[in-house]
């Protein structure tokens, strides 16, 4: 079953940086959109940044200027520079796939990423 495997998160002081990457966990054939969620306690998920495969990106607004997202089509994998982070930026990061087709004329579908943790405090 596919998976996407996440890593870099952690904890880091204000005005930090931090790495996020996500990778499918096997070859696909292409995938429409990846981006990057994040959930704090007792608030919902919300989108930090998305990334069509033709390259078009969506930040939320509280995250422009310092978040950027990019991506490895070669390597199905999606990843979040977090530069001068906030305490207020702390919060479980998930990754989410959109329009993943493994195969040429399978169904597409949507996955999620078991998430990370991002700590911003001194």
């Amino acid at each position: 079953q596919l998976q996407l495997v996440e890593s870099g998160g952690g904890l880091v002081q204000p005005g930090g940086s931090l790495r996020l990457s996500c990778a499918a966990s096997e070859s696909i054939f292409s995938i429409n959109a990846m981006g990057w969620y994040r959930q704090a306690p007792g608030k919902l998920r919300e989108l930090v940044a998305s990334m069509t495969s033709g390259g078009s990106t969506n930040y939320a607004h509280s995250v422009k200027g310092r978040f950027t997202i990019t991506r490895d089509n070669a390597k199905n994998t999606v990843y979040l520079q977090m530069n001068s982070l906030k305490p207020e930026d702390t919060a479980v990061y998930y990754c989410k796939a959109e329009g993943i087709t493994v195969r040429p004329g399978t169904l597409s579908f949507a996955s999620w990423g078991q998430g990370t943790q991002v700590t911003v405090s001194s």
